[in-house]
């Protein structure tokens, strides 16, 4: 992804916080003290930047110097993080700013962090008088008669010049709001106080930001001027990527969400403490958390939501007290106190899954297994404390395989849709599943150096037909795997080519090198790229990514989302092979699957479907611009709905949906409402039909490699070319017995 949008629309408080539910030391029950005015950076802040700089300009897979070059750089990025819409600040704000093009090198060295701070000082002031601005423009209303257009992409606009054409901007944006509320049923007051609660909240999570937002934000556009993927972690930003891989807190084990002035429960996390208790609902709203059996209760309303999580999570076995208004009642309903023992929870959102999709075509049926697989997730910590069952992708596939095998599917499919990558050592032991033994991938330091990494163990626990389905949003450890099997020829790479991410990130905790006489000094993390992996061809995956065997329809998202976007990637380049053997020859079917997956979708309904949205979603990705005329609007609405109403008559006709066409007309339209403005309910039930929907490109996939199965069946040479080892996993189809291979060891 480019440079996160405007700061205040990422710091929504994330929808979702309470996986953020595990760091010890934050379980004290003590919230960050209110930020002073204006924002001043500590010297901790200041040392952990200088700190960086001195990792970043030396060790670095591709070091720069910290200097007057990378201060314009850093410069650009900061400002674009910060405003990338343009919508705050103007010409002679950038004016003022103009010689920090220089400064800010001198900054980081010195310890003086006092301009880029200055600089989000005036970005928070700027956004507050925005948004009353905003709101006074609400009590006289908007002439919607007018004929003019409002440009809501701004990427490449120039700065407003001057106070009025800001005006002028920000007219237009509110009566954009305004008009997207009435083209959906609400009369001017509804849209009036919609809109004055919507700009007041902005206001209020505005009023909230603090030191460690401004640090971070700044932080983040120097890391990510040396590389896309090298990052600053601030204190809560390092807990939450500790999480994340380990997938695994010490908590309550219940999601939060913002919801107007309460932390609001969104989801429980099965068998966690919440969940257990059998006391708290989703829907239910906190108002006070106190600690252990008889501590004080904290009034929590109208808190940033990271804020109550710091009161909620803390040390397992320990305990916190709920307040909280239950759903099924009012703001005024009464309230009920709820004790919970915090326990380890395992987030198994993120961890890998299985199903099986069963085929069944021209009088023969085959069973095809998915692994759905998120993330390359790895607990380090528990795995080098000797815990046997510390978490690992790598482990958890393994034992789903186990069980496919069990049920009796004939080909299984991994899917890696949307998995941004994670451990690389799990890439390296997870590629090791399905091939005997050899390299797996080549990886580069910043002098030079190759190392070849494999798996040394012989045996898999898959060795029967294999498909990948990749996107866009399949990158880095998930590359590694996929140009591994591809490689090999072990399996088909079926989908879209992929992010294009062939660079290796380390963490450095910079407390183990801060300076000074406190024994918890918080620096935070530093995520740097210290290595380039490379295919076991010589090939890159930076840039170009991995190249499907089987391509599916691009959705038009490659111009904005991949590491092609990236003004300061990293260049593509190759290296020497490795030393290792194909293990099959794709290529003596590979034009036969081709052929029938082409003349297969051509006739498929929901493939012809599955295009006609895509050509619709890029359609209106296209567009930058929008009328103002509510007549012109309307027409348009009129002509969307048709459009929908379409869709939705197609999707019935093909998965046999009972639901009525009339209720679903209302969400498939704007709203014009904001997720957070809409009922949760209607978020639940909108996130529960995503779900449900018919996965056209899974289907497919697994279709592919039903034909693949029919081919070897019925052809005994080919089974003897396109089957690695002998294919003992897939059963009557393969060359060998159906003996089913032993279980690779954990790694």
């Amino acid at each position: 992804m480019k440079f996160r949008p405007a700061l205040l629309l990422l710091l929504a408080f994330t929808a979702t916080c309470a996986f953020a539910q595990s760091a010890a030391d934050l379980g004290a029950g003590k919230a960050r003290k209110a930020a002073t005015w204006p924002l001043t950076s500590t010297p901790e802040e200041a040392q952990a930047a200088q700190l960086s700089a001195r990792f970043l300009t030396r060790f670095h897979y591709d070091a720069q110097p910290l200097d007057d070059a990378m201060s314009a750089r850093i410069y650009k990025a900061y400002f674009k993080l910060l405003d990338s819409e343009k919508v705050f600040f103007t010409q002679a704000d950038m004016a003022k700013f103009a010689p920090l093009k220089t400064q800010l090198d001198d900054a980081i060295w010195n310890q003086d962090l006092s301009a880029p701070f200055a600089v989000f000082n005036l970005y928070v002031q700027h956004a507050v008088e925005r948004m009353n601005y905003a709101r006074g423009l609400l009590k006289q209303g908007f002439d919607l008669a007018a004929d003019e257009s409002y440009t809501f992409d701004r990427e490449h606009a120039d700065w407003p010049k001057d106070q009025a054409e800001l005006n002028d901007l920000w007219r237009k944006r509110t009566k954009n709001d305004w008009l997207r509320l009435k083209l959906a049923g609400k009369d001017d007051a509804e849209v009036r106080k919609t809109l004055d609660k919507r700009y007041a909240n902005y206001i209020e999570r505005v009023r909230q930001l603090d030191g460690q937002d401004a640090f971070q934000a700044f932080m983040t556009a120097y890391a990510e001027t040396t590389d896309p993927h090298t990052d600053y972690l601030g204190p809560r930003a390092a807990e939450n990527f500790d999480i994340a891989m380990k997938l695994s807190l010490e908590g309550s084990g219940a999601v939060l969400q913002p919801r107007d002035d309460y932390p609001q429960i969104r989801e429980l996390v099965p068998a966690g403490p919440a969940a257990k208790s059998g006391r708290i609902q989703v829907g239910d709203r906190i108002v006070g958390v106190g600690q252990g059996d008889n501590g004080p209760i904290v009034d929590v309303i109208g808190w940033r939501l990271d804020d109550v999580v710091n009161l909620i999570r803390g040390k397992k076995d320990t305990t916190v007290r709920l307040e909280v208004i239950p759903a099924d009642v009012g703001v005024d309903g009464k309230h009920e106190m709820v004790s919970l023992v915090r326990k380890k929870v395992s987030i198994e959102e993120q961890a890998a899954k299985k199903k099986i999709v069963e085929i069944k075509e021209g009088g023969a049926t085959r069973k095809i297994g998915v692994i759905e697989l998120p993330t390359f997730y790895s607990d380090f910590g528990a795995r080098n404390a000797g815990d046997k069952d510390f978490k690992s992708a790598t482990r958890d596939v393994a034992r789903l395989l186990g069980e496919l095998k069990h049920e009796g599917v004939q080909g299984v499919v991994m899917d890696l849709r949307n998995n941004g990558g994670g451990s690389l050592a799990e890439a390296n032991t997870l590629t090791g599943l399905f091939i005997d033994k050899g390299p797996v991938v080549q990886v580069r330091d910043s002098k030079g150096g190759v190392e070849v990494q494999g798996d040394d163990d012989p045996g898999m626990a898959w060795s029967g037909p294999l498909a990948v389905l990749v996107n866009r949003g399949t990158a880095s450890a998930s590359e590694i795997f996929s140009a591994a099997i591809q490689d090999y020829h072990r399996g088909l790479i079926i989908g879209e080519p992929t992010f294009g991410k062939g660079t290796v990130q380390n963490l450095v905790d910079l407390d183990r090198f801060a300076q000074g006489d406190s024994e918890k000094p918080q620096l935070g993390e530093l995520k740097m790229t210290i290595q380039e992996f490379f295919r076991i061809n010589g090939g890159s995956t930076q840039l170009k990514g991995v190249t499907p065997d089987i391509a599916f329809p691009k959705n038009g998202d490659d111009k904005d989302f991949g590491e092609s976007t990236y003004d300061n990637a990293l260049k593509w380049t190759q290296i020497a092979p490795a030393d290792y053997q194909v293990v099959a020859n794709l290529a003596a079917y590979l034009p036969q699957l081709q052929q029938k997956h082409a003349e297969r979708v051509a006739h498929l309904p929901a493939w012809k479907l599955m295009l006609d949205e895509l050509a619709q979603y890029r359609s209106m990705r296209a567009k930058t611009s929008v009328s103002l005329n509510f007549a012109t609007r309307e027409v348009e609405r009129k002509q969307l709905e048709a459009i929908q109403a379409d869709f939705r008559a197609r999707h019935k006709a093909i998965d046999g949906s009972d639901a009525s066409l009339a209720d679903e007309a209302s969400s498939s339209l704007d709203d014009g409402l904001n997720a957070n403005e809409r009922s949760l309910k209607s978020e639940l039930k909108q996130e529960k039909d995503a779900k449900k929907a018919k996965d056209v490109q899974l289907n497919e996939t697994a279709h592919i490699l039903f034909d693949a199965l029919g081919m070897i069946k019925t052809d005994p040479k080919l089974a003897s070319e396109v089957l690695p080892y002998g294919g003992k996993d897939s059963g009557s189809l393969a060359a060998a017995p159906a003996t089913p291979a032993a279980a690779k060891p954990t790694h």
